[in-house]
């Protein structure tokens, strides 16, 4: 059997454990998914020790994306990200390889998410908004795949030190907001604002548009405010349960070297979130 699992603190919460063993047994494989929630200081020695304990590949959540990237063989996304979320034991138990392999399937995320739904991204003007981790994620993943990206951050200095990083990116705060929605194809939120509270949004229903096509990383409530703003207006909306969808199914790829299930682990994971 091979042991899959998810490290963080906390992580009672994850819905991870139901989608990827729904994947399993969509395929037949002999495989289970388990949680670890070791303490700060332990995290790097538990990711680079796993493979001793026979687990086959990690999904890193915080408080630890940061840190896993001491304890493996980055990817250059994650490497440029600067936060693993995968991490693969493959090369290890295989002999060929030190150190596991760890990636960063968080930007697969948006921009398989963006897909399914027919979003095209390539030549398209992106508004990401947040500079934390899913804004680094978003912002690298859509500029990659050819979108020019703008950083609106409550902290402007976030957002121009993001957008630094990311090729042909631009950054600033939310002063111009309006502006920078009239003029975007794309709308990425990746701040948490409409989780806590779902009656508050990030972007005043006034700038939305019907050539607008906007990702939510919000995954609950599924229906934000803005999405449901963004509908109104006549926008293309995704909401964030795509977004975790297919970070998922990007590391369960790499581990497997199957074709994920998607259905499977879409309904598993919207029957959890309902």
């Amino acid at each position: 059997m091979d042991v899959y699992g998810l490290i963080g603190n906390p992580v009672g919460h994850s819905l991870s454990p139901p989608m990827h063993e729904a994947g399993y047994e969509a395929l037949d494989l002999d495989a289970r998914y388990v949680t670890f929630e070791p303490d700060a200081d332990a995290a790097a020695a538990a990711i680079a020790g796993a493979a001793d304990l026979g687990v086959a590949g990690l999904n890193v959540t915080v408080p630890f994306k940061q840190d896993a990237l001491s304890a493996v063989d980055a990817a250059p996304l994650a490497e440029r990200i600067g936060a693993v979320n995968t991490v693969d034991y493959g090369p290890v138990r295989a002999g060929e390889a030190d150190r596991p392999r760890g990636h960063n399937t968080d930007a697969a995320g948006v921009t398989r998410a963006l897909a399914h739904h027919d979003v095209t991204v390539d030549g398209r003007d992106a508004l990401v908004v947040g500079a934390g981790g899913a804004g680094r994620a978003a912002a690298f993943a859509l500029a990659d795949a050819g979108a020019t990206v703008h950083v609106a951050n409550r902290t402007a200095e976030r957002a121009v030190e993001l957008a630094a990083d990311v090729p042909g990116a631009t950054g600033g705060g939310l002063d111009d907001l309006g502006d920078r929605v009239a003029a975007a194809d794309l709308l990425v939120n990746a701040t948490s604002v409409g989780m806590e509270a779902p009656e508050e949004t990030p972007v005043p229903a006034d700038h939305l548009h019907s050539d607008l096509a906007v990702l939510d990383a919000v995954y609950a409530p599924i229906e934000t405010r803005l999405l449901r703003e963004a509908a109104a207006a006549g926008a293309t909306t995704v909401d964030g349960a795509w977004m975790l969808l297919y970070q998922g199914v990007e590391a369960f790829e790499i581990w497997t070297g199957e074709d994920a299930p998607v259905n499977a682990m879409n309904a598993a994971l919207r029957a959890e979130l309902e």
